[in-house]
């Protein structure tokens, strides 16, 4: 059995279904993004951390990297983390003061994590990403239960508003935050294993019996695997994608 996992993602690309499904086995972690810069303080003050200006930097970090892998175990004997490819250069940074005397940010990730699989959790369909990515910034609704009730808001409700330059921008951002994470895997001299959206929200028991199986802890029955959020794509999301593509091309 590997000591833990880190999914290797970008924004909406399944990592919430992916982090609850791995969660509700019980036996596969807990994982959050305990390393996204917006969520640390707040994590801190969940695991009643001293404040950073009563100790070193350096204490800080240890005594966080200490919380953070108890806390991604969830009480279980593997550890999960969730990190997107813009907080990876933040994390590589933190450990790097903690270990500086390992030659590279695998070492570094092995020394804090243990032996840990490699996920990369991608989207086949950028532009379907780069819209979904977009209306939940207008809307403020980032994710739904499968009954429709709202599980994340971050903003009272507003309409989304098409906006043809914005898309394109979130779409290459995607895409070369994609082509990052390969980039460093080849680096690293790491083989993750990849995951696919479209498979994950297609058949998420099947996704999910796959990494237990790498991790070596047992899936769960495929019956009892229930994902705890749906998906916001609506026909409003269909009508920027065919918008886009139009617009592109004039």
């Amino acid at each position: 059995m590997l000591d833990g996992y880190i999914i290797c993602g970008t924004p909406r690309s399944g990592s919430t279904l992916l982090c609850g499904l791995l969660a509700s086995t019980k036996t596969a972690g807990d994982p959050h993004s305990f390393y996204r810069r917006q969520d640390t303080a707040e994590w801190a003050e969940e695991w009643q951390l001293p404040h950073p200006d009563t100790m070193s930097a350096h204490a800080f970090d240890v005594a966080y990297l200490e919380a953070a892998t108890r806390a991604g175990k969830g009480g279980t004997a593997v550890f999960g983390l969730r990190l997107m490819r813009e907080n990876l250069d933040e994390l590589q940074a933190i450990l790097d003061r903690i270990y500086p005397s390992l030659p590279s940010d695998k070492a570094r990730f092995e020394r804090a994590f243990g032996h840990v699989l490699y996920i990369h959790l991608s989207r086949e369909n950028k532009l379907a990403q780069a819209i979904s990515l977009i209306k939940a910034e207008q809307t403020g609704l980032w994710h739904i239960a499968p009954d429709g009730t709202e599980i994340e808001r971050v903003a009272p409700p507003q309409e989304p508003r098409y906006d043809f330059e914005r898309i394109q921008q979130e779409l290459a951002e995607l895409e070369a935050y994609d082509a990052a994470w390969n980039v460093w895997f080849v680096k690293q001299g790491i083989v993750p294993l990849r995951v696919g959206y479209e498979s994950l929200s297609g058949d998420p028991a099947a996704t999910l019996a796959s990494i237990c199986e790498a991790l070596g802890v047992p899936p769960p029955n495929a019956g009892d695997v229930t994902p705890g959020v749906a998906k916001l794509s609506d026909a409003i999301s269909l009508d920027w994608i065919h918008r886009f593509r139009a617009d592109a091309s004039v």
